[in-house]
Formats: C-alpha cells, sequence, structure tokens
C-alpha cells in the first residue's frame, strides 16, 4: 500500500482549505480536471469532462464564497455517473452510439449545485447499468486503480476510479443491484445505498421499478454522509419520499451497544456463488473488531426465500425496455442487453404488478431478523475484483453466471428498498481490496453511518492509497477494446 502527499484530499480537508484561504475553488477544480486528462487514457474513468463549464462555476463559487455564502459543497469539484441528467449534455448510460443532450438537470445535480459543488464531468458506467463492470464498445474499459488489470467493478465504476484515484473526493452513483457498494468494495471506497427515495430520481418518479436509486461514493463516512446531506430530498414527482433525516450528526455520534448478525448465506439465484476465503477472512477481522467495540455479535442470515429473486428479475428487466427508450434509436446495444429486454418483454404488466404487490410480504419476511438484532453484517462482494477482460465475450447466460460468481449477495436490498453501506476491510494478499457491507431496514441511515464512522476510527481506511500508475500507457492486446478505442 502507497501514500502520496499529493492525492486528493478530502473533502473535508478541501473545505478547510477553501475556507482558511489556502486553496480556491479555481484551484481544485484546476488540480481535478489535470489528473482527469493524465488518467484518461489508461484509467479511463470519464465519458464527459465538463472542463468549460467546471471553470466557470469553479470561478462563481469562489465569488460566492467571498461574498460569505457557507454553502456545504461549496466549490468542492465533484463527478456523477453517466445516468444522470447534466442539461446540454448525453445521458449515453454506457451505450454506444448517438444521444440527445439532456434539456435538463436532473434533481439531484440541482441539488449539487445548490450546495455549491462543481461538477467536473460524468464518469463511466456499463451499458445501462446491468453489470457489475465497466466497459463497452462506446468508450472502452475503466480500470482498476489498485490494479490496471482488474475492473473497478460496476456499475457505477467510472465515479470508483475516479474517487480511488483522487480525481475527485466524491462521486454520485446509482445502485440496483449492489452498483454503488459492488465497485466501492472493490476500490477501498465507502459507497452508501440509502432508502429508495433518499435521493430524488426526477426526472424519473422512480428508475428500475424502484429497485435503483442514487448513492454517493467517498474515501470516509463523513464525506459520504456530508454528500449524502446535501443531495437527500424529493421532488413532488417522485413516487417515494421518505420523511428527511439528518445524517452527518451520525458520524460523530456513538451508535451505542448494538447486536450484529454476521450472514454469511447468500439468496438465491439459480447460480451457485462461493466465498472467497480472504474476503471471510476480513469479514470475521471486522466482526472481531465490533467485539472489541462492544457490541455483540452473533451468527444469523436474513430468510431471503426463493420468491424474491423473482420480483427482482420480473422489475429489473422490465425497467431495460425503459431506459432504452430514453436513450433513443441511435445506439447500438449489446447483444446480451437486447437479450435482457426481450426478457423483459415476455413478463407481462401482470407479472410486474405481483411483484410490486409481493414487496410488503417480502420485507416482513426479511426484516423478520430485525426483529432480533440491530443491523446485518456481511461480505458485498464473493470474490475480488476479476480481471478487466473477463466479462468481455461472454454470452448472456455466461455473464449473469460470472456476475451472481462474484456478487450474489447486495440486490435484496434493492427490491426491499433498504439502507446499506459498504466499507473497507483490508486487502487479498495480491492487494485487491476487499469490502464488507452493513444493512439495516427502513430509515436506518443514521445507525449505519454511525456504526461505520466507529469503525472507521478504529482501522483508518482512507489513509491507504493505490500507487500511481495511470499516467503509463496501456497497449492494445488481441483480448478486447482498450481505453483508446473510446472516441
Amino acid at each position: 500500500m502507497h501514500f502520496s502527499a499529493d492525492r486528493f484530499p478530502t473533502i473535508g480537508e478541501q473545505l478547510y482549505r477553501l475556507a482558511s484561504g489556502a486553496a480556491t475553488s479555481d484551484d481544485l477544480v484546476r488540480r481535478s480536471l489535470h489528473a482527469i486528462t493524465a488518467s484518461q487514457s489508461t484509467l479511463n474513468a470519464f465519458r464527459t469532462v465538463l472542463t468549460t463549464s467546471a471553470l466557470a462555476d469553479a470561478g462563481a463559487a469562489d465569488e460566492r464564497r467571498r461574498a460569505g455564502d457557507t454553502a456545504p459543497l461549496l466549490g468542492i469539484p465533484i463527478a456523477v455517473k453517466d445516468d444522470v441528467d447534466i442539461a446540454g449534455v448525453p445521458t449515453f448510460f454506457g451505450t454506444s452510439g448517438r444521444v440527445l443532450p439532456a434539456t435538463a438537470d436532473a434533481e439531484v445535480v440541482r441539488r449539487l449545485r445548490a450546495a455549491g459543488a462543481v461538477i467536473v464531468g460524468k464518469t463511466n458506467t456499463c451499458e445501462l447499468g446491468q453489470w457489475p463492470f465497466t466497459s463497452g464498445p462506446g468508450f472502452g474499459h475503466t480500470r482498476n486503480p489498485w490494479n490496471r488489470k482488474h475492473t473497478p467493478g460496476g456499475s457505477s465504476g467510472g465515479s470508483a476510479a475516479a474517487v480511488a484515484a483522487g480525481l475527485v473526493p466524491a462521486a454520485i452513483g446509482s445502485d440496483g443491484a449492489g452498483s454503488v457498494r459492488i465497485p466501492a468494495a472493490w476500490t477501498n471506497l465507502v459507497g452508501i445505498k440509502p432508502q429508495r427515495g433518499r435521493i430524488s430520481t426526477w426526472p424519473l418518479p422512480e428508475s428500475f421499478n424502484g429497485i435503483t436509486v442514487n448513492g454517493v461514493l467517498a474515501h470516509t463516512v463523513a464525506d459520504a454522509a456530508l454528500v449524502l446531506d446535501a443531495v437527500s430530498g424529493n421532488v413532488d414527482g417522485d413516487l417515494h419520499r421518505p420523511a428527511p433525516l439528518p445524517l452527518s450528526e451520525a458520524v460523530g455520534r456513538g451508535p451505542g451497544q448494538l447486536r450484529i448478525a454476521v450472514s454469511t448465506r447468500f439468496p438465491f439465484t439459480g447460480f451457485r456463488a462461493k466465498l472467497h476465503p480472504e474476503i471471510r477472512r476480513a469479514l470475521r477481522t471486522v466482526a472481531d473488531q465490533l467485539v472489541d467495540l462492544g457490541h455483540t455479535v452473533l451468527s444469523g442470515s436474513p430468510d431471503y426465500g426463493l420468491r424474491l429473486s423473482w420480483n427482482f428479475l420480473a422489475r429489473s428487466t422490465a425497467g431495460l425496455q425503459d431506459w432504452a427508450d430514453r436513450v433513443g434509436d441511435g445506439v447500438e446495444l449489446d447483444r446480451r442487453t437486447l437479450t435482457n429486454i426481450r426478457l423483459g418483454s415476455l413478463l407481462s404488466e401482470q407479472v410486474l404488478r405481483r411483484a410490486r404487490a409481493d414487496e410488503d410480504r417480502l420485507q416482513r419476511r426479511v426484516g423478520a431478523v430485525f426483529d432480533t438484532v440491530d443491523v446485518v453484517l456481511a461480505p458485498t462482494t464473493a470474490q475480488p475484483p476479476p480481471p478487466v477482460h473477463q466479462f468481455d465475450k461472454l454470452s448472456a447466460l455466461g455473464t449473469d453466471r460470472a456476475m451472481i460468481a462474484a456478487c450474489p449477495g447486495c440486490w435484496p436490498w434493492n427490491v426491499l428498498g433498504w439502507p446499506s453501506i459498504d466499507m473497507p476491510a483490508g486487502f487479498t494478499s495480491t492487494g485487491l481490496p476487499i469490502g464488507v457491507q452493513l444493512m439495516g431496514p427502513a430509515d436506518s441511515e443514521p445507525l449505519l453511518i454511525s456504526l461505520a464512522a466507529q469503525l472507521e476510527a478504529v482501522t483508518g481506511w482512507a489513509t491507504h492509497q493505490p500507487q500511481v500508475w495511470w499516467n503509463t500507457p496501456i497497449a492494445k492486446d488481441s483480448t478486447g477494446y482498450t481505453p483508446a478505442d473510446a472516441g
């Protein structure tokens, strides 16, 4: 593990520098844009870089600060995933081809701007957010800052790579089956998947029939909670509007003595998944740390049953057609996407309605675990980050098998709509990051944030940074497209 004084500081450190006059937003944003440019041909984290508007917004942020503005993210460079609308910029969502520019900012972007953040660009994601890798013919391969031979995960892999590499201190992702938590786990980051509706998905009333939510990736719990506070909230058109919760203040508040279930049972998917022994050991280490902190830790798993996976399949595949319609006819979709869209079309509206109606029963069944414990601790992924080319030439079925073998355990919390936080839990013997997740019932973000911050205080995971390699060219090989393939 390597440490660098030249790496981007946390949001808290940047805010201190801005407040003290040691730096301006223009300084921070120019440094971010320079790092993005220097890394783009190899790390390939961004689909769109907003140089002109970012510099203009940085100047405006400096003017606001001089005028006494104290907005919570004033002058901080932030990235957003390329499934989020920014007015005047195409929302490619990982597709290849022509997509018309968005006509208005998404609500999460509007709230970022109101909080003073400077949006420097849109990060790469796999096509329509379906898979735990970030690559495609429209942009090439996004690579893991910890090892260029491996994927950073997906579908928010560009956001994860950008934060882990120090290009920005935090980024917005989205999570429909672990798409914030998985790349966070594979890049040594905090990844918060909040309660459904905590962050508006507008202009979509909901995304992927309610399974997908916007979330945050950052190095520290405090940074992630600060951004989450800034972007939380709703508009009248949102289908899910949970009551507001103060989140940042939970960082400095002890969680109390909790009962925590350690779960290694994966939900039913039809495909087999096996927990990597080094991830199992990392999970046990975190459990031991929780005991040292005074918590009661016991073995136990939620009762997922068999119908949960059918519910997820119906809602996720039906949502693909909605997104295909949004990107329009100017794109050429992956054959695996077309297969999944066809599957979704075979499931009638009646099947989808039954899946939605079944959610309350599933929440009662799975939520019964919280009658006896406060939090569930589980592995975020079953395997460390796969090689960057592993998924390139697989069929739809082969991709599903490989995906579930690596990442079988995040998606139930998307069906239930409840919050979960990935947090770093060490490294494999080959230096690849490992993550574990804290899972709670509805509206439990403050409890999860408080507990994660307590663990961060005893582990210091944010001090571990990858060695800088992304200024070294990567030659094209015969196994697939590379970052240089992006136009």
